[in-house]
């Protein structure tokens, strides 16, 4: 497979630049692909409305598809907003006898509500586009218009699926986005298998214009990578997933996902470890603070800004441990995905507040318990006497599982400093500070330290 596969896009313009052929070249190049473009039609859009739309003559499509197909190597491609019977039909045609993936979005209506397929163009789409298909990506909207059922339970998930699938497509994608629920799930299906679920966290944003479309993007670049299409769907919901986190607006309505994400998170890498060993510096000169580390010695760690993964979040290779004289050694040097367990602590707690950044685990007896809520830290507990069967075997299960039903538990999970966990047979207990800033968790030591 070619390092930078070339992946087409058959789509719509958007002069707002936050769907359409704008976020899909952007998704791609951000994901290793070379994109390359057949535009369907041109919008006059931005953040609030489409106000206009150009469709382009089907045979110039066809132009712009026989150009592309006729040099360029395609490892896979997708299709967008097609808008008329004409256009569809000239792009099933050109693309049947095709030899890489196709992933086919079936845009109907924008996120501003306005039409982006003739109403006489949704049976040819089914009848020429769909059977041809190796991946369809509808919304909860479009699945209803393609199915006629109405979707609220899985079950009617289920049965959309299949009525899909009926259709002719080898996998579909149900998404799961416009559901009221506190995750938002999408549903893959492949002929034979009952839908998979796979969840993702909401997140707390109105820049969600374009989303269909740089999923869409993102999974086909993933294919265009050689990924298999379950593999490609999960790496372009985490790609989203990111963006969505790092997005802002542009303008007086709802924004697009922040396709940059993967470039803004390289370039904090550096600026991550320094920052890393320096707070790790700062701490182990602390008075005392060889009175913290536990039997099982200490790690710090720092995330980078939108981490999904513990490849994100930065520890100390050695952890942080000390003589019997009190002094602090920080035990080689930081890297990422240094420490599994307290990357997955702070992952977890990120799900209640994702401005939380760092943290430090540190011993748990009587004393510094005192200390720590003399000291003003808002502390959660969990017991891992009552963590479910299916979250214990397997490495830092108890981290995801102890500080999130910690999190859940409080009051105000956004106020929480500390998570405490009482241990069991053969697990320390620990204190877990938690915070936004590496500044702000420094000064959480300094004051447990000063009442200890």
């Amino acid at each position: 497979m070619q390092e930078n596969p070339t992946v087409l896009t058959i789509a719509g313009s958007d002069s707002g630049g936050g769907a359409g052929i704008q976020a899909d070249l952007k998704t791609i190049s951000m994901l290793g692909g070379f994109g390359a473009s057949v535009i369907t039609a041109l919008t006059a859009q931005n953040t609030m409305a489409v106000t206009g739309i150009h469709p382009v003559p089907a045979d110039f499509v066809g132009q712009q598809l026989a150009a592309v197909l006729s040099d360029l190597t395609v490892r896979a491609a997708k299709t967008g907003m097609l808008f008329s019977s004409e256009i569809i039909q000239m792009v099933a045609s050109r693309l049947a006898r095709r030899d890489f993936p196709l992933v086919v979005d079936p845009v109907c209506v924008a996120q501003s509500g306005a039409r982006l397929l003739e109403e006489s163009a949704v049976k040819d789409m089914v009848r020429h586009l769909f059977p041809i298909t190796d991946l369809l990506t509808p919304n909860i909207p479009e699945a209803e218009l393609f199915t006629g059922l109405v979707l609220k339970t899985p079950g009617d998930i289920c049965e959309a699926a299949e009525r899909l699938l009926a259709l002719g497509p080898k996998a579909v994608l149900i998404k799961g986005g416009h559901m009221d629920s506190p995750a938002s799930t999408d549903w893959y299906a492949t002929p034979g298998q009952k839908p998979l679920p796979l969840m993702q966290g909401r997140v707390d944003t109105r820049n969600v214009h374009g989303t269909g479309c740089t999923l869409s993007a993102a999974i086909a670049a993933s294919l265009g990578k050689g990924h298999d299409m379950l593999a490609s769907v999960r790496k372009a919901q985490q790609y989203l997933q990111a963006a969505l986190r790092a997005s802002y607006s542009v303008g007086a309505g709802g924004g697009s996902p922040n396709h940059a994400v993967p470039l803004l998170r390289e370039q904090a890498r550096l600026a991550t470890l320094d920052e890393l060993a320096e707070t790790g510096r700062v701490l182990s000169l602390l008075p005392r603070f060889a009175k913290l580390i536990p039997e099982v010695r200490s790690n710090l760690v720092l995330a980078l800004p939108y981490a999904m993964s513990a490849m994100d979040i930065a520890g100390f290779a050695g952890r942080i441990t000390c003589t019997r004289r009190g002094e602090v050694i920080l035990a080689g040097g930081p890297e990422f995905g240094a420490s599994s367990h307290m990357a997955r602590v702070l992952l977890a707690a990120r799900k209640s507040n994702s401005r939380l950044c760092c943290a430090l685990n540190i011993a748990c007896n009587d004393s510094v318990l005192v200390a720590v809520r003399r000291a003003g830290l808002v502390c959660a507990s969990f017991d891992r006497g009552d963590e479910p069967t299916d979250g214990l075997g397997h490495e830092g299960g108890t981290m995801d599982w102890g500080t999130q039903a910690a999190l859940d538990a409080s009051p105000d999970p956004h106020a929480v400093d500390a998570v405490v966990d009482g241990g069991g047979t053969g697990k320390e207990a620990m204190i877990r500070i938690l915070a936004t800033a590496p500044n702000e968790l420094i000064g959480k030591v300094r004051r447990v330290l000063d009442l200890l």
